[in-house]
């Protein structure tokens, strides 16, 4: 395997495939047998996911509610997402821990670095829940985070694209997919495959984003085997 420790980012609307809202099962098993794939292959994996099937902190806002208490909303629903995740992980006989930004002692263990670092040295699967635990900042910047904290050697974000493009590929039949970008081009072109936060984090402590798509069955196999899919934004170009 190419990567030995990988830092791999869902976002909340992936898990609700075309349910719209809430968790899709299908997608569900279809994650937890393919991280179980790698783990297995010896990889060290954490996850980061967002919480945008259940709730946005964002648009909450901007429907007039106050921000920080939207935020701690979005928070909240990401500690859901990875109770579902973690449960479809265990029941694939993947030992999995959620470790919690936000105290919640009965249901997560509390984000500590060194727990969660011999966690991954153990073989254990760990989510990481509740953003960076902080109003205003991303689960995108959380994964940013998380990533550099555990010394993982790359970023990997599924997203329902195959890549990167100039438009929006849903919409824009002429879009273009980039096979590589730098940070750089990726902040300068406005490009929202993370938010700007998240891409500078990455960009100071050169750790490689690969994005790639989620929705086809053996995908996250064969990025952390070294396959060339998806988009790389790395330093070099």
């Amino acid at each position: 395997m190419k990567y030995k420790r990988i830092l791999l980012k869902l976002s909340g609307e992936a898990l609700a495939g075309d349910l719209g809202g809430g968790v899709c099962g299908t997608i569900l098993e279809s994650l937890a047998a393919q991280v179980q794939e790698i783990q297995e292959k010896g990889v060290e994996v954490g996850i980061v996911i967002g919480g945008g099937n259940i709730h946005r902190g964002v648009a909450g806002a901007t429907r007039g509610m106050d921000r920080t208490t939207s935020d701690h909303m979005g928070m909240l629903a990401t500690v859901i997402n990875s109770l579902a995740l973690q449960d479809a992980l265990e029941r694939k006989g993947v030992f999995t821990r959620v470790m919690s930004a936000i105290e919640m002692a009965e249901i997560a263990e509390p984000y500590i670095r060194r727990r969660a670092m011999r966690h991954l040295e153990k073989g254990r699967v760990v989510i990481f829940a509740a953003g960076t635990g902080n109003p205003y900042f991303t689960t995108d910047t959380a994964a940013a985070l998380r990533a550099n904290e555990i010394d993982a050697d790359v970023i990997l974000k599924a997203t329902k694209v195959d890549g990167i493009y100039d438009k929006d590929p849903m919409t824009n039949s002429g879009a273009i997919k980039f096979d590589e970008l730098n940070y750089i081009e990726v902040l300068n072109k406005g490009i929202k495959v993370m938010d700007s936060t998240a891409v500078t984090l990455c960009m100071d402590n050169e750790i490689d984003i690969i994005v790639f798509d989620l929705n086809t069955n053996g995908n996250i196999l064969k990025v952390t085997s070294g396959e060339k899919i998806g988009t790389l934004v790395t330093k070099k170009k």
